[in-house]
């Protein structure tokens, strides 16, 4: 297609202008200094029209009202320097030329001059700097008109704003070959020029983006709705522009200028507090099809002739940056929902809602991009090792808490981890985890159960034993209040199935037994008749209920657990000697650490038992006590009972 040309100076009235002075100059000599007067006014006529245009354009530019005076007082500064410069007859003054140039559109001729200008005088500097501001501004506005129309007339200023770009890179590199000094080459006045161009293409393509600023109200809907609305109004926009500035050779900044707008656009998308995963996977889902589908320019599905490099390089960079902030997203959010999950104060969660917190962007990512969903699981493992490190601390404070915590805390705590345990076994078989995040994470958890269930059986230890120290001497200690808040732990315990369950009320049944049997032994001696039948009545009572709990949370389990309560229950309520050596013989052989302490306190407890008898049952217990077997579960061999001191006839009754 013939491309149609337009002269600029036609445009502006220049060949008339032209045509004038050579008709003047042909007069006759009696008129010539009249015509030269003549001249001379119109010269100055014209150069303040000059003036007049260029201020009008650069207060059509959104500028400010102190650059619009500082304008003015350019223009005025350059009209007394046409005046009072004294050019040779018929010569025209370089800043004169230079405006001239500037209104043409020949912005790289008004280089030229400036420059040479710039070193004809010792007041050059000065001038020179005003002509580059007025070129500037005349430039910006060739920009501008360009961005907000297509008029063909605008190809040739802006090829030559293009050109004079060209030109001010070139003496740059020209006075940095000199060795020039590096601060006259800062502050030269063009070496801006690209910045401010930079400046004035992303002004223009931000205005083009419809706003939208997320909120934590917003749904994907509208995400989608806006993205959308890019691809099909922003990027086809700037695609049809393109061309335009492919022709004036300044290409290269508007793709740099319009990759940067999208990257900032989107980034803003992203970067902002309310953005959640879903919201920035179909951010990177955007990018992602929009490079798939284009690879090549600034529009999807589109192919065309620019840059290429400068957009795949820029839409990479686009999708990595868009990438980084969904993984860091992904971090956020599985961070925090972890914390919910095992809050200490809260009732654990089950091991499935800690799965499922992994696999919903796992499998999200995965429909977008393999590779993605890669990197999303590598950090979902990574962030759930690190808030195992932070929740070890914390259970750490927990315990170090002044005032024991309570049971249910305790129990609360452990059941944490046996979850998590049993939650990681199950990840390990949905995401790739390295062996050396598994050891790591198996670490965390085996040592914290160790330290959490030290810490429960200590804390029930210590309850209990309170409890127990008056328990045979009030009629409510506070024993029964104990047992039924471990066993209502224990059954919602029970629930999660946790493999230590069975082995820690196993655990629970034999410091609850052992404490009970030391403070039955411990009570005061020599009771009264009335005394030994309410401590048996409570024995019995007592027996009933521990085995009532025992048998519900264990289940089938519970009779294999050893029983000395029974045992000394069977031993105190037999009627005669013979009877209670008979019943003696079980309880050695399944309790062989049974001293002869621990014996002559339970016969305390029997009433109406003679001196004979009694010493009967002592002499069977020597001839039947053999030594402990290592193996056997020792549960008197820590039980304290101080002998009993005998009587001045050396009996066991006085």
């Amino acid at each position: 297609m013939r491309k149609m040309m337009y002269s600029w100076g036609t445009f502006t009235g220049r060949d008339k202008w032209e045509k004038g002075a050579g008709e003047n100059a042909r007069m006759l000599p009696k008129a010539g200094h009249e015509e030269r007067k003549k001249q001379e006014t119109k010269r100055k006529r014209k150069l303040k029209t000059v003036a007049g245009k260029l201020l009008k354009a650069v207060a059509s530019g959104k500028e400010t009202a102190a650059k619009k005076a500082e304008s003015e007082n350019v223009a005025g500064n350059l009209l007394k320097m046409g005046k009072n410069r004294k050019e040779a007859e018929g010569e025209t003054p370089a800043e004169e030329t230079v405006c001239e140039f500037i209104e043409q559109g020949k912005f790289f001729q008004a280089c030229n001059c400036i420059s040479d200008l710039e070193h004809s005088g010792s007041d050059a500097v000065g001038k020179s700097e005003s002509l580059y501001t007025l070129l500037a501004e005349r430039m910006w506005a060739v920009v501008g008109e360009a961005l907000c129309g297509s008029d063909r007339m605008l190809l040739e200023p802006l090829q030559s704003v293009g050109e004079s770009l060209k030109w001010e890179k070139q003496k740059e590199e020209e006075w940095l070959g000199r060795d020039q000094e590096m601060e006259s080459v800062s502050t030269w006045h063009p070496n801006f020029w690209k910045k401010d161009l930079e400046e004035k293409l992303m002004q223009y393509m931000a205005a083009q983006i419809s706003r939208f600023v997320p909120t934590c109200n917003t749904n994907e809907a509208a995400l989608k709705q806006h993205l959308s609305q890019l691809e099909a109004t922003f990027l086809p926009n700037l695609e049809h522009k393109s061309s335009f500035f492919k022709e004036a050779g300044l290409l290269v900044t508007y793709a740099q200028c319009c990759h940067a707008s999208l990257s900032s656009h989107l980034s803003t998308l992203t970067n902002n507090k309310h953005c959640t995963f879903s919201q920035c996977l179909l951010v990177y889902e955007w990018c992602l099809n929009m490079y798939k589908s284009s690879g090549t320019g600034l529009r999807p599905r589109q192919t065309s002739q620019h840059s290429l490099a400068i957009d795949v390089q820029s839409l990479v960079w686009i999708i990595l940056k868009t990438e980084e902030k969904l993984l860091a997203v992904t971090r956020k959010e599985v961070g925090k929902a972890l914390e919910e999950a095992f809050d200490i104060g809260k009732t654990p969660c089950a091991d499935a809602a800690v799965i499922q917190i992994f696999k919903e962007k796992t499998e999200a990512a995965q429909h977008v991009s393999e590779s993605l969903s890669e990197k999303v699981e590598a950090v979902c493992l990574e962030e759930c090792l690190s808030f195992l490190q932070s929740y070890e601390n914390e259970v750490r404070n927990f315990l170090q808490i002044d005032g024991c915590p309570g049971i249910c805390s305790s129990l609360r705590i452990l059941e944490n981890c046996c979850i998590l345990r049993t939650a990681w076994c199950k990840l390990t078989y949905i995401c790739s985890a390295s062996t050396g995040q598994d050891a790591k994470v198996k670490g965390f958890l085996y040592r914290m159960e160790d330290e959490i269930t030290e810490h429960f059986l200590q804390t029930v230890t210590s309850k209990v034993k309170e409890t127990l120290k008056d328990h045979f001497k009030k009629c409510d200690s506070g024993f029964n209040h104990i047992l039924e808040s471990l066993k209502q732990s224990f059954l919602a315990f029970g629930k999660k199935k946790t493999d230590i369950y069975e082995a820690l009320v196993k655990s629970v049944n034999v410091i609850i037994i052992t404490e009970y049997v030391q403070a039955l032994l411990t009570t005061s001696r020599k009771p009264s008749s009335v005394q030994r039948k309410r401590i048996v009545s409570k024995i019995e009572e007592d027996h009933r209920t521990l085995q009532t709990i025992f048998k519900e949370c264990l289940g089938p389990a519970a009779g294999a657990v050893k029983d000395p309560i029974k045992a000394i229950l069977e031993l105190i309520q037999t009627s005669d000697a013979e009877g209670m050596k008979i019943a003696l013989l079980p309880i050695l052989k399944e309790f062989p650490d049974l001293r002869e302490e621990h014996l002559s306190a339970v016969l305390d407890l029997k009433d109406s038992l003679s001196r004979k008898d009694r010493a009967a049952l002592l002499k069977a217990f020597h001839d039947n006590c053999g030594e402990t077997e290592t193996e056997t579960t020792l549960l008197f061999a820590d039980i304290e009972v101080k002998p009993r001191k005998y009587g001045l006839c050396g009996c066991f009754c006085c």
